[in-house]
């Protein structure tokens, strides 16, 4: 059945066309005395049938499509234009010189018409894609209004009316010319001539029907049921015959799909830079409609931002002016991100212009604050930051560097003033103080080289506090000259110091937002490392204006996370205030946790943050009740141990006094502390022969606390006047014999360590104490654990110092008596070991060693370690840093950066 019909039509089809040809002979034959009658009329009748032969030839070949869309175009528009330029038919009618020639002109005239709609007809049947050559004559009409006709807009409603009937026929609907053909006949519909503005009405309606068929097909594609609101036929017809522009946009943009509203959209937008005012006009007033309602289905946004600043820029009194820039508003309405990212992607500094379009994408309160959001995400960024792959950008940016933070920091001095924006600034005050002040220095950080530099970060800074009754800061701040050093790297922590200091001094009323906002920004961590420091000196300043110690739990927390921030100046600012809270610890519930968490910050890699965590925990225990106290003293003893060996000398004198310090505070708990006496007392004694002053009292000031604990009698020993090296120890060895043999091995075991040293007098004094060590404590050794310390004496036999080559010499050969006395028989080692501690012989002098030593204050080291003069002033004066505890961070976090 299926081939049987399709043969039928084959069949009915060839007839037809045997028919046409049959008609076209019969009228030719007809027709052919017109030739010498009206030459123009016959001349245009022969050509369009060879045109139209032409065009339907190359429809039915094998032709690329496109070239075949592209040949057709141009023979129909030589068609076209020999068609339309044709005479009036009531010009032509005049020429008949008889009734019968007057109706032949006529019926010539008319099939000439009709062959060039049939062309048309015959094209779009076979593929709606050719609907594009409607466009097309629109924009021939366009170029020259003498084509402007009523018959021409009779050919297009009649092609669409065709579409519109056949559409539903196809699977699928393509014509992606539709709106810009809607954009062309809504223009029409406004024509002067009341027979075009009717047929463009009539064409209208059609077109969309068509998109009225091609939404249906997409919805039942995709399974949604939605039903779109459509215009109703009568309505809408009865809307164009009374030329109801804001029906006509209402109808147009409910009906078109966004690619096909841009493109009506932007079609109406070119028509702004028309030469003829009114066509310009009717465009602007007809884009204004249709985007007051449906701005939200335009796709081509940024393109249209940045039509409008070219064309703005080239032409600042531009007569459409006033309509680009409604337009900019409009569409800031629904797509704010579009519209802001677009503007803030020119060179810096603003224009006029652009000044001009930031003006009107904020004229509205309603988009105020979509507005500020977008320039805060903006604002995130980092100006001058290279991007590394263009492609794999989401903008289309005029340059790999991003300067957009710079620009939306001059819009927002431009928008901030503007009354609409008062509520939406009270909104993100928090967030926009933030934000400016860490693009401030990011800019600062720039040192861009230009006449003026360019803060606006700044400017816009001081505009915000204007603009939020904050005019009284400003005022302070600028006796202070704030804003001038500002401007200066080295000093803008400094200056975050005194903006902060400044809003608590007047109460500013933000501050219940603010401080929930610098929390929240706390706990989730800034985006980069350098935004934590303005963020902790702002938050500690705001808390020491609005709150009295202890702080709540929730900010200690957040100081105790701060302690061991991967941010050294962060570290130290936390620390500091930490340290000011010394005399109401004992009020915090989590001082435990408070005091531990210093402790942690000693195992920093960087000096300054152990140095002030030193002093820190020192203020904390000097206040600190005993009972907290005697629970964690053994944790905080052994801390202090691994620092005595620390490379810079005043951690080292630091740990070693604190950690004597802390065994006199705890004199009453000896017991619970002995275990970490005895781990810290070869380090106290080897560091005796540092060649730092400070390192040395320091040392000498522990050892005289130990001496007490331990039941040693150094306090002669240890002065100036007496003291000697060799003696200190021998001493210390024999009482140690006595009281705490047992250790011996221990104490032995931690000396093995600094014989590989790298500084001399740590290699020295440790090939002393060993050798009393084992002199002493021999028949407490294994042969194994002698044979290890052969070993490890033997490198430092070949030393390049002569001293300590000489004094390890003097050690091996001790090593070898204490060897030969050891005897491999259980029973026998026993025995002796039995007899040693009943028979104790005290030692006298093995090295006679008593070489002079030269101390210095290490001015290196007191470069390294420059604050510690500072710190101990810090220690010895604990009330100095309860005001100024931040300030002076601050200032010397910039002094290490500088």
């Amino acid at each position: 059945m299926t081939s049987k019909s399709q043969k039928t039509k084959r069949t009915s089809g060839h007839s037809e066309d045997r028919v046409t040809n049959l008609e076209i002979l019969h009228s030719s034959m007809r027709w052919h005395h017109m030739e010498h009658i009206a030459t123009n009329l016959w001349n245009a009748y022969s050509s369009i049938l060879s045109h139209q032969a032409m065009i339907l030839s190359i429809n039915s070949s094998f032709v690329n499509p496109l070239q075949q869309f592209e040949i057709q175009l141009e023979i129909i528009k030589s068609s076209f234009k020999m068609v339309f330029a044709i005479s009036s038919l009531d010009k032509v009618k005049e020429v008949a010189n008889s009734k019968r020639e007057e109706e032949d002109m006529k019926s010539l005239y008319r099939r000439i018409l009709n062959i060039y709609e049939n062309t048309l007809l015959i094209l779009v049947f076979k593929d709606l894609y050719k609907l594009q050559i409607l466009k097309e004559m629109t924009v021939w009409m366009n170029e020259d209004s003498f084509y402007l006709q009523e018959r021409a807009m009779v050919i297009i409603s009649r092609v669409l009316n065709f579409a519109s009937s056949k559409v539903r026929r196809y699977a699928t609907v393509d014509a992606p010319c539709l709106g810009v053909l809607a954009a062309e006949l809504s223009l029409l519909c406004s024509h002067s001539d009341p027979a075009i503005t009717h047929q463009a009405s009539l064409g209208m309606y059609f077109l969309l029907c068509i998109v009225k068929c091609q939404i249906v097909d997409i919805l039942e594609k995709t399974g949604n049921c939605y039903r779109l609101p459509f215009p109703s036929d009568i309505e809408f017809l009865t809307n164009i015959s009374q030329q109801d522009k804001a029906k006509i946009a209402q109808s147009v943009g409910q009906t078109l799909l966004p690619s096909l509203l841009t493109d009506f959209v932007w079609s109406l937008f070119k028509r702004l830079s028309a030469p003829d005012y009114t066509t310009a006009s009717e465009a602007a007033t007809i884009l204004k409609l249709t985007l007051e309602h449906h701005a939200s289905k335009v796709i081509m946004v940024s393109k249209i931002v940045d039509s409008i600043y070219n064309q703005l820029y080239e032409n600042p009194s531009h007569i459409m002016k006033d309509a680009m820039l409604r337009v900019i508003t409009l569409l800031t309405r629904t797509s704010p991100k579009k519209v802001i990212f677009q503007l803030m992607d020119y060179p810096v500094p603003a224009d006029d212009t652009l000044i001009l379009m930031w003006q009107a994408a904020g004229s509205e309160p309603s988009v105020a604050p979509h507005v500020l959001k977008t320039i805060l995400l903006i604002l995130k960024g980092k100006p001058g930051e290279i991007q590394d792959n263009v492609m794999d950008r989401r903008r289309s940016s005029l340059d790999t560097a991003n300067m957009m933070p710079m620009a939306a920091s001059q819009a927002l001095c431009t928008l901030l003033p503007i009354g609409s924006y008062k509520k939406a600034m009270a909104q993100f005050f928090p967030q926009l103080l933030m934000a400016l002040l860490l693009q401030h220095f990011y800019s600062s950080n720039m040192r861009l080289v230009t006449e003026a530099r360019l803060f606006y970060a700044r400017d816009a800074l001081r505009v915000l506090l204007n603009c939020s009754g904050l005019q009284q800061v400003d005022i302070a701040l600028k006796k202070q000259n704030c804003w001038s050093y500002f401007s200066q790297e080295l000093f803008h922590h400094h200056g975050v110091y005194l903006i902060a200091k400044a809003l608590g001094e007047f109460n500013f009323p933000q501050f219940p937002e603010t401080l929930h906002y610098l929390y929240k920004l706390s706990v989730e961590g800034p985006r980069r490392s350098e935004d934590s420091v303005t963020t902790v000196i702002f938050l500690i300043e705001l808390l020491n204006s609005f709150f009295k110690d202890p702080l709540p739990e929730e900010f200690l927390v957040l100081f105790r996370n701060w302690v061991n921030d991967s941010n050294p100046a962060v570290c130290k600012l936390s620390l500091h205030k930490i340290a000011s809270m010394a005399p109401v610890i004992n009020k915090i519930e989590s001082a435990s946790n408070l005091l531990l968490s210093v402790v942690n910050a000693f195992l920093s890699k960087d000096k300054t943050v152990i140095i002030r965590a030193l002093l820190t925990l020192r203020r904390l225990l000097g206040k600190l009740d005993k009972v907290t106290y005697s629970s964690l003293c053994i944790k905080i003893a052994s801390s202090y141990c691994p620092l005595m060996d620390h490379s810079n000398g005043g951690i080292r004198s630091m740990a070693i006094r604190h950690f004597g310090e802390l065994l006199r505070d705890m004199s009453q708990y000896t017991w619970m502390l002995s275990n970490v006496v005895l781990r810290g007392l070869v380090p106290l004694i080897l560091f005796l022969e540092d060649t730092e002053t400070r390192v040395v009292k320091a040392c000498k000031y522990t050892l005289a606390i130990c001496a007490s604990q331990l039941n040693l009698s150094l306090q002669f020993l240890l002065t100036d006047k007496h003291y000697n090296f060799e003696q200190v120890v021998l001493n210390i060895c024999n009482n140690l014999l006595i009281s705490q043999w047992h250790c011996i091995t221990d104490l032995i075991a931690d000396t093995l360590g600094f014989l590989a040293s790298s500084k001399a007098y740590l290699r020295r004094a440790s090939i002393i104490l060993i050798g009393y060590l084992a002199t002493l404590g021999g028949h407490l050794l294994l042969k194994d654990e002698l044979q290890v310390m052969l070993e490890a004496i033997d490198p430092v036999l070949r030393d390049e110092n002569a001293v300590i080559r000489e004094l390890a010499g003097t050690t091996y050969k001790l090593f070898k008596k204490v060897s030969h006395k050891l005897t491999s028989s259980n029973v026998k080692q026993s025995f002796r070991r039995l007899f040693k501690f009943i028979y104790i012989k005290k030692l006298k002098l093995l090295y006679n060693y008593n070489c002079p030593k030269k101390l210095t204050d290490s001015p290196m080291e007191n470069k390294e370690t420059k604050n510690d003069k500072e710190g101990l002033e810090y220690e010895n004066s604990e009330d100095s840093l309860r005001k100024n505890e931040t300030l002076s961070s601050v200032l010397e976090y910039n002094l290490e950066e500088e």
